[in-house]
């Protein structure tokens, strides 16, 4: 465990994105995890994806084991500095105007949803019929 004790920013943690130099974020921790590539249960794969960022969900939402989580000690690095780190926004949708609901009856609606289909349908028919050459 050399790099104990050293902060990286998110750019220099984001370098290391591929099998030579693999490196997570997970709980505002680094780990360089190449040497486990290999050896992960979900292929490499799965921990190359969780580069350049915080994967702390990613990590939590897997449901590791407790030895799992004792195995990380040999593979950290250091720390991040986390303002480096974007803050996730929360997703507001945009307002929308107030729906005035139709003054067509649903009936109608419903209707037209059966009748216009069929209408196709019998189209598509006597086009084929007429067009049917006689043998």
């Amino acid at each position: 465990m050399g790099g104990e004790g050293k902060v990286y920013t998110l750019a220099e943690v984001s370098q290391h994105n591929n099998a030579k130099g693999c490196w997570l974020i997970i709980e505002g921790k680094v780990y360089d995890v190449t040497k486990f590539l290999e050896d992960h249960p979900g292929g490499d794969e799965v921990l190359l994806s969780a580069t350049g960022k915080d994967a702390s969900d990613d990590f939590e939402d897997v449901g590791h084991s407790s030895s799992a989580r004792a195995m990380m000690d040999e593979f950290y690095v250091g720390d991040v500095d986390t303002s480096t780190i974007p803050t996730k926004t929360k997703y507001t949708p945009p307002k929308q105007p107030h729906y005035e609901q139709d003054k067509t009856s649903d009936f109608i609606i419903k209707l037209l949803q059966f009748l216009v289909p069929l209408l196709i349908l019998g189209l598509a028919f006597g086009v084929r019929f007429y067009t049917k050459s006689p043998a």
